[in-house]
């Protein structure tokens, strides 16, 4: 596997958009992994997870053509290609994306938060012996704005994509979001 700034995921959708079958696998065989990953972060299902990387694979290979640069990195196409029909699944499901505490404790323990969510949520979050004591905090919190906490700082969706995926108002979602990390904060003084 090459590392995602060595290998030319623009160069890989041209050759998947002039029918390059070899492009395909190459781009599967260096996405493939990390993809599964975030998928499975939005389903918490490994065999429905796998079934939308598998239907990812295909929509790029079909859609290539529709990749413009002007619009994002070719990466970044990737990977929303492939969380959108996650997202879809989840709509479709009507699952509900809920942490379990050793899941909040394997963030702790894998240091698995990744830099671009380093923020407020995750300066409490910073200490592993205080985990215990988040999870049971966010456990307090009323069930829909848990889901938008969970979602925002595990799953890493912004507040649009919450309003959207919760049927919401965005003025709801960053009311519920600005007043549960009030409410965490004031939990674990």
């Amino acid at each position: 596997m090459t590392s995602p700034m060595d290998f030319d995921y623009e160069g890989a959708l041209v050759s998947c958009a002039s029918g390059n079958r070899r492009a395909l696998v190459q781009l599967y065989e260096q996405e493939s992994p990390r993809l599964l990953a975030v998928v499975m972060r939005i389903l918490q299902n490994r065999s429905l997870a796998e079934d939308i990387v598998h239907d990812a694979f295909i929509k790029i290979w079909n859609n290539a053509a529709s990749y413009s640069k002007e619009l994002g990195s070719a990466r970044g196409w990737i990977y929303t290609l492939a969380r959108n029909l996650a997202l879809n699944a989840l709509k479709y499901s009507q699952r509900q994306v809920l942490a379990e505490p050793d899941f909040l404790l394997d963030l702790c323990d894998n240091n698995s938060l990744e830099a671009e969510h380093i923020d407020e949520f995750s300066e409490l979050a910073a200490d592993c012996r205080t985990q215990a004591a988040l999870y049971t905090c966010i456990d307090h919190l009323a069930p829909e704005p848990k889901l938008c906490i969970l979602h925002a700082y595990v799953d890493g969706y912004t507040q649009d994509e919450i309003a959207t995926l919760l049927n919401k108002p965005l003025g709801t979602v960053k009311s519920w979001i600005k007043r549960s990390l009030n409410a965490l904060k004031e939990c674990l003084q």
